[in-house]
C-alpha cells in the first residue's frame, strides 16, 4: 500500500522575491496597504500606483535614529572566552549567490536573491549538490534521477543506483526493496512551490570524501540522514533558481522524524565539539557569505555574541520572544503587550511583519527625497531605524540600508504639476496560523546581513553579534560564484501619475 502525506514549512519564505512591483491604481498609500493586507495574492509589499498630495505630505523626511539602550555595539576586542563560544568551527562552507530579476511593465524593479553551498552524498564516488541552508525548515530534499521533468533536468539529480551507501525507506524509516514500483511519498509545500518525493537513508558530508571512502563512517564531517529525493518539482520557483535543493536546519521537532534532522543527527552522534552553527552574509559580492558548522567564526564578528533563548522550541523554529517593535520612537501597537515572536530564518530574503502591522509600518518607514533626483539608491538615503527588543533586553536595529527597496517611487501630481520622490521599505506580510500565531515576525536577510547569527543547538538559543565585513584585499581567496549580478548603475525611480 502506498502512503502519501504532506509537510508545510516556513521555508516558503526562502523563495519569496524582494518585490518592488507596483500594485495598480490604489487611491492612497493607506488604501494600498489595507488592500494588500486583505488580499493574500497581492504583491508581497503594498505599493501604490497613485498617491495624493496629502499622502505625500505626510511622509516624513526622516533622519536616522538610534536606540539608547541595550544595543549590540562593536567591540575593540571580540572575546571568545564564554562557555557559549568556541575556538572556531569545524568546517566553513562558502555560499554562492544568485540574483533573479523581478520585472514589472518591462522594467526590472528588483532582484530575488538566494544563497547556497555544496554538500556531498553517497559512496564510493560522492555526488555533489548545492543547497539553501534553511533554518526555517527541517528536511533535506534533492532532485531524483527518477524525475525527468524539465524542472529537474536543470539541476544536479541524485542517482540512488550509483551509491552503495543508500537505503530505500518507507515513511516509517523501514527498509524497502530498491526496485519497489510502489513507494511511500511525501509532499512538501514551500508556498511558492511544492516538492513531491520518496525516502532514502544516505551518507551526507560537508566536504567531498570521494578519496576517503574508508574513513567516511568515522569522519566528523559526515552523518547518516534520511533524505527526500524529489520525483516532482513545480516550475515555480525551481525553474528559476540554480540551487539543487534545500537543507533544513530547524530544530528536531520541525522534522517529521528526528532522523531527517541534519544538525540533530550530527549532535546525536557527537560529531562536533560544539553543537552550534554560525551564519554570515557578506555585503559585497567580492567576498563569499558563509555558514560554519561545529561552532561560530569570530573572524566575522565585531562584537561579542548576545544570546536570546528559543521560545517554544517544541515548535522547531529558532523563535524568540519580542518585547517591543518600534520606529522613530513609536511602538508598533500589535506588540505593546510583549507577546510578539520573531523567527531567525536564513531562508527568507525580507523582514516579515504580521499583516495587521504592515500598513502602519510602511508609513513609518517611508520618507520623501528632496530635489527630484533622476537616479537614487534608497538604501543609501537616511531613514528611521526599525528596532526589535528581544527577550533579555537585546535590541536588534535595522537601518534603511537594509530594509529599503533600492528603487524609489516618483509620484507626479497632475493637478498641481508637482513631483515627489519617495523611498519605501521592503516588507513581507506574514499571515498568522495555528502554529506561528498572529504576531510572528521573520528576521530574514536584512537582519542577518547586519548581524552575525549563531545557533546553539544544545542550549537552544540564538546569538547576535554585529557582523564584521572583511576588507577585500585582506581576505584569502575563496572560491564562490555570483550568478547574474545587477548592473552597477543607480536605479531610476518608478514613475506613477496621479
Amino acid at each position: 500500500m502506498q502512503l502519501f502525506f504532506f509537510i508545510t514549512t516556513l521555508a516558503f519564505l526562502a523563495l519569496v522575491p524582494a518585490v518592488e512591483g507596483l500594485a495598480k491604481q490604489f487611491p492612497s498609500l493607506a488604501a494600498a496597504s489595507a488592500a494588500a493586507a486583505k488580499d493574500p495574492h497581492q504583491s508581497a509589499e503594498p505599493v501604490p500606483a497613485s498617491l495624493p498630495a496629502e499622502a505625500v505630505a505626510d511622509v516624513a523626511l526622516a533622519p536616522a535614529l538610534h536606540p539608547p539602550n541595550h544595543e549590540i555595539t562593536a567591540a575593540t576586542n571580540v572575546s571568545t572566552a564564554s562557555s557559549n563560544e568556541t575556538a572556531g568551527p569545524l568546517v566553513t562552507i562558502p555560499l554562492d549567490k544568485q540574483y533573479v530579476p523581478v520585472v514589472r511593465n518591462n522594467k526590472i524593479v528588483s532582484y530575488k536573491t538566494a544563497y547556497f553551498g555544496r554538500v556531498f552524498l553517497g559512496s564510493p564516488q560522492q555526488q555533489n549538490f548545492t543547497v539553501v541552508f534553511d533554518t526555517g525548515s527541517g528536511h533535506l530534499f534533492l532532485p531524483s534521477s527518477r524525475c525527468v521533468a524539465e524542472t529537474c533536468l536543470k539541476h544536479n539529480r541524485y542517482n540512488r543506483s550509483a551509491s552503495t551507501s543508500a537505503m530505500d525507506l518507507n515513511h516509517e524509516g523501514q527498509e524497502v526493496a530498491p526496485n519497489s514500483r510502489i513507494r511511500d511519498q511525501v509532499n512538501i509545500a514551500y508556498g511558492t512551490g511544492e516538492v513531491t518525493g520518496e525516502f532514502v537513508r544516505e551518507t551526507i558530508c560537508l566536504q567531498d570524501h570521494s578519496d576517503q571512502i574508508d574513513s567516511i563512517a568515522s569522519s566528523p564531517k559526515c552523518v547518516r540522514l534520511r533524505v527526500i529525493t524529489a520525483t516532482q518539482l513545480t516550475k515555480e520557483p525551481f525553474n528559476t533558481f540554480k540551487f539543487d535543493g534545500v537543507l533544513g536546519l530547524g530544530l528536531d521537532s520541525l522534522a517529521v522524524d528526528p532522523e531527517f534532522s541534519f544538525f540533530g543527527q550530527f549532535a546525536k552522534m557527537n560529531k562536533f565539539a560544539e553543537d552550534s552553527f554560525g551564519y554570515f552574509l557578506s555585503r559585497t559580492d567580492a567576498i563569499a557569505s558563509e555558514i560554519s558548522f561545529g561552532g561560530h567564526d569570530s573572524r566575522r564578528m565585531s562584537s561579542n555574541l548576545q544570546w536570546v533563548p528559543v521560545h517554544k522550541p517544541e515548535l522547531g523554529f529558532w523563535q524568540m520572544k519580542v518585547k517591543s517593535v518600534s520606529v522613530a520612537g513609536e511602538s508598533i501597537a500589535l506588540c505593546t503587550d510583549g507577546d510578539c515572536v520573531a523567527i531567525a530564518d536564513t531562508g527568507t530574503s525580507l523582514i516579515g511583519a504580521p499583516r495587521p502591522a504592515t500598513q502602519r509600518l510602511h508609513w513609518l518607514l517611508a520618507r520623501k527625497v528632496p530635489d527630484d533626483p533622476a537616479e537614487i539608491d534608497c538604501r543609501t538615503f537616511p531613514g528611521p531605524d526599525l528596532i526589535f527588543e528581544l527577550e533579555g533586553g537585546i535590541n536588534i536595529t535595522v537601518g534603511p540600508e537594509d530594509y529599503s527597496r533600492a528603487t524609489a517611487m516618483r509620484v507626479l501630481q497632475t493637478k498641481t504639476n508637482s513631483t515627489q520622490v519617495i523611498c519605501r521599505a521592503s516588507l513581507l506580510p506574514v499571515d498568522g496560523d495555528e502554529v506561528l500565531g498572529p504576531k510572528a515576525w521573520i528576521l530574514g536577510e536584512p537582519v542577518l546581513r547586519k548581524y552575525y547569527t549563531a545557533y546553539d543547538w544544545k542550549r537552544q538559543q540564538v546569538g547576535f553579534a554585529l557582523a564584521k565585513q572583511p576588507e577585500i584585499e585582506a581576505e584569502p581567496h575563496q572560491v564562490h560564484s555570483v550568478y547574474d549580478p545587477p548592473p552597477p548603475e543607480l536605479p531610476t525611480p518608478t514613475q506613477v501619475v496621479v
